[in-house]
């Protein structure tokens, strides 16, 4: 514990953003960092609790309070050789996690937990910027070839454990570069790609070979990598969108998501842009189904583009502005949360059905809504239309795409359509195939995915040399 009295001294600072009518205009990241001294007294605030509950809420089970005491006695290299023993890519969660931890932080039943996932961030961009983050290639090869399907972060910190422990790993990616859901999915504005960029490089080093631009499944039978390889691990994600079937679905205007994102993505990344139908807010009125982050996602882009008017609307009541401490603490608390994007100009409402999508010559230009209580049930009279020029679904993924790759390999799926395997061995129902991330456990968080791909990788070690050093 590096400042025994820290927490009662020194009050709670985070990093902040750039003014809103300055970072709309362009997509790179807009946090501005804490400076090194104000990062070592943030550090200092850790209580160092006989409990640290912080690692209850972390998936990937950091070593918080020991990092933060190495922050604040200025030993960063070693802060950060701590990070990375839990997490292959802190430069990730350190900018889109939603920080669960700090919710369980022990200051957090008085609003003002450390703030872990800055530190967090910190530590490994110092890191960088040092030249402390090496390619740590294997000191000898074990001949074990095997297959990796998806390029996420569960897929990335499986591919790196894997080739650390000496074997020969294949990263198979249906998109041109690595990188899943953190390129394609996940906005610039919110993490930069020169990011993935630089640990793909690392690893490339280490000895993981990319192979971009193949759709498993589609362009190569799954089978024949069974039969090739030593072990296949399927870790893409949960990939297939919850539609709203309602009158006026087919019309033109109407988009998932993840259709607009990827789009947008591809055009600062340079990439083509596959489809023919190019998904543009600008000059338009903009409506968001669905309340969460990759709603707040199409809204933050969606400014960007110049939208006249963006609309969020969600089915679920309004959750309170606070939660009950003594109910929810250390657990993750439902309440109100604004992101940056919502701070950037965008109407918000709660409890609202979409009933119809009205149209024009073939292209939506209203939604017919009702209200609903707690209960689901209409609320008499509160029938009212919302102008649309362009429609975004981003109501949750249900679970991965079964079409090409999962009814290829015939791996038997859980109740909700998921790949069936238990987080003990993380094995598929095939022989040599196993699962981890969104296609196993469903649409979650990122460092949810590095804990599972990481927890497979042991596993597929331990399975084919008997034993395993690699950490679970």
């Amino acid at each position: 514990m590096g400042k025994v009295t820290g927490f009662l001294e020194i009050d709670r600072r985070d990093r902040r953003y750039e003014p809103a009518s300055d970072r709309i205009r362009h997509y790179r990241e807009f946090m501005i960092p804490l400076s090194e001294e104000t990062t070592k007294d943030q550090a200092a605030r850790c209580m160092n609790c006989g409990i640290p509950y912080c690692h209850t809420g972390c998936p990937v089970n950091n070593q918080i309070p020991d990092w933060n005491d190495l922050v604040y006695h200025s030993d960063w290299e070693e802060a950060a050789r701590n990070l990375h023993s839990t997490n292959n890519f802190p430069e990730f969660t350190g900018r889109v996690c939603p920080a669960p931890c700090e919710a369980s932080c022990t200051l957090n039943l008085n609003d003002s937990p450390v703030t872990i996932k800055t530190i967090e961030c910190t530590i490994v961009d110092r890191a960088f910027a040092n030249g402390w983050i090496k390619p740590e290639p294997a000191e000898r090869k074990t001949g074990k070839r095997i297959a990796i399907i998806g390029s996420g972060p569960a897929g990335l910190a499986c591919a790196q454990q894997l080739a650390r422990a000496g074997h020969e790993v294949h990263v198979f990616e249906k998109n041109l570069k690595p990188g899943g859901l953190l390129r394609y999915g996940i906005p610039d504005f919110k993490m930069e790609k020169h990011l993935i960029d630089r640990r793909v490089h690392q690893m490339v080093a280490e000895g993981v070979q990319f192979h971009g631009g193949v759709n498993v499944g589609i362009d190569l039978d799954p089978a024949k990598l069974v039969a090739e390889y030593d072990a296949v691990v399927l870790a893409g994600g949960a990939e297939k969108p919850r539609d709203l079937p309602i009158p006026g679905r087919d019309l033109s205007g109407i988009h998932f998501a993840m259709e607009f994102l990827p789009q947008q993505n591809r055009r600062i990344g340079r990439e083509p842009i596959v489809s023919n139908d190019p998904i543009l807010a600008s000059s338009k009125h903009v409506v968001v189904i669905g309340g969460g982050d990759t709603g707040s996602d199409c809204i933050g882009t969606s400014v960007r583009q110049g939208a006249v008017s963006v609309t969020q609307i969600e089915i679920m009541a309004q959750p309170p502005e606070k939660e009950n401490k003594l109910l929810t603490w250390p657990d993750w608390p439902m309440k109100l949360r604004t992101s940056s994007s919502h701070e950037e100009g965008a109407k918000r409402d709660f409890g609202v059905l979409t009933k119809e999508f009205i149209g024009e010559n073939g292209v939506v230009k209203k939604l017919r809504c009702v209200h609903v209580d707690a209960k689901m049930q209409e609320i008499p009279d509160s029938s009212f239309e919302i102008e649309a020029d362009l429609v975004f679904l981003a109501m949750g993924f249900v679970s991965p795409v079964h079409e090409g790759l999962l009814e290829g390999l015939g791996v038997a799926l859980d109740p909700r359509g998921n790949v069936a395997a238990d987080t003990k061995t993380y094995k598929a129902s095939v022989d040599k195939v196993f699962a981890c991330g969104d296609m196993r456990r469903g649409q979650s968080l990122v460092v949810w995915a590095i804990r599972e791909g990481r927890q497979a990788a042991h596993n597929v070690d331990l399975y084919l040399m008997g034993s395993t050093v690699l950490p679970r």
